[in-house]
């Protein structure tokens, strides 16, 4: 006969007993040379690395929260917090190539909203040509502040080259006086790349689709959920 023995999970001795079960029926031990009161046989908890990736990636493309809830079975608050977790504070530039001298910007923006559409937000993106990368974002308002925001997170070494943008109003207060920056319709081909990067963005997240009825619901998730897309487009085009 075979007799299964256990140990004390946490100072190893085998001198244990049974001591009932847990809310969830798992049973209990007590440790007599310890004292420690522990489940016996704890079911492993939490998701892996890649279970989590796994997730993330059907989130990006362009799944819901809910939708992802009910196939994967991990509730949104988890989802939320994975999101947060570390993606505030990292910049994307981290993930950016080195720039060179005659690197091209394209700055573009557009159009989503925040839990109802008279709340309007835009996503303001700067994408250099030569990398395909976003070397900067910022969502808020269509005004020349904005844009300004967007301008001084872009590094340094970007800033150098020649840039171009549509017509939009806002632009000439930011880049008044400077020859490196021109405005240009969108038929002209000079805005072409980040025109294609938006089409993607549409295509992979609901909520920046035109007419879309998915929102956001908050303007913290909607630059962390933004934010997840960049890295990853950011590292699918190097």
């Amino acid at each position: 006969m075979i007799k299964e023995t256990y140990e004390c999970r946490e100072c190893g001795s085998s001198n244990i007993v049974k001591n009932g079960h847990s809310a969830s029926g798992s049973q209990q031990y007590h440790c007599k040379d310890c004292g420690a009161h522990k489940v016996l046989d704890p079911e492993p908890r939490g998701y892996s690395e890649e279970e989590k990736e796994k997730i993330l990636r059907a989130y990006r493309e362009r799944g819901s929260k809910r939708a992802v809830s009910r196939i994967f079975g991990v509730s949104r608050n988890t989802l939320s917090r994975w999101l947060k977790k570390g993606r505030e504070a990292e910049p994307i530039a981290d993930g950016l190539r080195s720039a060179k001298e005659n690197d091209v910007l394209e700055l573009d923006e557009c159009w989503t909203y925040v839990r109802k559409r008279s709340n309007k937000r835009w996503l303001w993106v700067a994408l250099c040509r030569r990398t395909r990368q976003v070397v900067a974002f910022v969502i808020g308002d269509r005004s020349a502040r904005t844009c300004a925001r967007l301008w001084s997170r872009i590094p340094e070494g970007y800033q150098q080259g020649q840039s171009f943008s549509d017509f939009w109003k806002s632009y000439r207060p930011v880049f008044a006086g400077d020859p490196s920056h021109r405005q240009v319709g969108k038929s002209s081909g000079e805005l072409a790349h980040v025109e294609r990067f938006f089409g993607r963005l549409r295509q992979k997240l609901a909520r920046y689709v035109r007419r879309t009825r998915a929102a956001s619901e908050s303007e913290r998730m909607l630059h962390l959920t933004t934010k997840l897309f960049v890295e990853w487009y950011n590292e699918a085009v190097t």
